[in-house]
């Protein structure tokens, strides 16, 4: 575990020390979370035109669920593993880029970042594949670069975000199957109501 978490701290100090100052306003407000607000928006109004207002309510309640869900786990995680995040290990002080530390929580494995940006990226991407064969590749380089930025601005290990998009992947593919029931379930409903009002 020891070599495992050393070669984690060298991959963190290797990918961290890639950034330069004249980059550094461009991957903080990448890390942001309200940076990304249009996207969201853009989303649900593709979401919508594939799937109509129905359908997209309970793509939006599936949403709010799975990020909960991953915001839970990931700081469940924190508090189990009570990993220092690079900014609060007193080992490797001068040795990375310190970007946007200030006011961090203690804890970093693992990523919620990572996590909730995976997890949106392939069920989202899952939902608009039919209509947008690119747009699922293209969210999960939109959440690799996310992943990435929580690295160059020194509040996450390398070993964090890996571990976080993990876990992002599998609750996707969870909520996948939980839209499916859901789905199937209200057309059956809707198929029940039609046979008894025609």
């Amino acid at each position: 575990m020891s070599e495992i978490i050393h070669f984690d701290e060298q991959a963190f100090l290797f990918f961290n020390n890639l950034g330069s100052s004249s980059w550094d306003n461009l991957w903080v407000l990448i890390t942001g979370k309200l940076t990304w607000v249009p996207l969201y928006a853009l989303l649900a109004y593709l979401l919508y035109r594939q799937l109509g207002i129905r359908r997209l309510g309970v793509v939006i309640v599936c949403i709010v669920l799975m990020i909960t869900v991953t915001d839970q786990f990931t700081n469940l995680m924190k508090h189990s593993f009570e990993r220092f995040r690079p900014c609060h290990n007193a080992e490797l002080a001068g040795l990375f880029r310190p970007v946007d530390c200030e006011g961090r929580g203690r804890f970093g494995f693992t990523s919620a970042h990572a996590s909730n940006s995976m997890a949106l990226a392939l069920f989202v991407g899952y939902l608009l594949k039919p209509s947008y064969k690119w747009i699922r590749p293209l969210l999960v380089f939109w959440a690799i670069l996310v992943g990435y930025s929580r690295i160059y601005v020194g509040v996450h290990y390398t070993g964090d975000v890996v571990c976080g998009f993990i876990i992002g992947s599998i609750i996707a593919f969870l909520f996948i199957k939980v839209y499916k029931n859901l789905i199937k379930k209200l057309d059956g409903m809707e198929s029940t109501y039609h046979k008894k009002t025609s």
